[in-house]
């Protein structure tokens, strides 16, 4: 039925946006800009020129640079030291006979960080990173690359993400697409499945 499966990293297969939110108001904090978690939540998904553009409109006199020199810190540390896998992705990779790749919007030295940290990166022949792509997710153009270097129609891939940009990414690609919301709730607009986690959406997806 389908002949790769592509996922997303960051809140899909590992637990990071947990990390980025509790750092991310630190951080904020630190610099005098008490933001809150809606505030947070509006980055989930965006690659970092996106989420700066976010940020800059909304806090006109904000000293990115800094702010982002101190969550970035706090960021790796966590990374470093409690990095954990969503439930369900150590039981889930190993089960997959498929080709397998990442599709982030991280860019590809800290992609193949966490990956590493993560003790996963050898399941995945491909990973597409925001380095690779003119246009980031929500456009379609990393799920089609992730597709074109499998030389499979996109249309036979299978798509595991949590967040509504890369969900419509996928979706807009023309994938089967499982949606696995992390810390921001979904309806499920750009969904084929939503799923609470991800061996159920393996399951409605005819995977297991």
């Amino acid at each position: 039925m389908y002949e790769a499966i592509l996922f997303d990293l960051d809140g899909t297969l590992i637990d990071t946006e947990s990390i980025a939110l509790t750092t991310g108001l630190a951080a904020f904090a630190a610099h005098g800009h008490d933001v809150d978690e809606a505030f947070m939540h509006a980055l989930v998904g965006k690659d970092e020129p996106t989420a700066a553009r976010i940020i800059r409109a909304a806090l006109p006199g904000v000293d990115l640079p800094a702010v982002n020199l101190h969550w970035r810190s706090g960021f790796n540390d966590g990374v470093e030291n409690r990095l954990e896998l969503k439930p369900g992705a150590n039981d889930l990779l190993p089960a997959l006979s498929h080709p397998l790749a990442i599709v982030t919007s991280t860019g590809r030295e800290g992609a193949h960080r966490k990956l590493g940290i993560a003790g996963i990166a050898s399941a995945f022949s491909h990973v597409v990173t925001l380095d690779d792509v003119r246009a980031p997710k929500p456009d379609p153009e990393p799920y089609l690359l992730a597709a074109s270097l499998f030389g499979v129609d996109p249309a036979r891939c299978l798509v595991f993400e949590d967040s509504e940009t890369g969900a419509e990414a996928a979706w807009r690609a023309g994938c089967t697409v499982v949606q696995v919301p992390d810390i921001v709730p979904s309806q499920g607009r750009w969904a084929h499945h939503l799923a609470p986690d991800l061996l159920t959406g393996a399951r409605m997806a005819g995977l297991l």
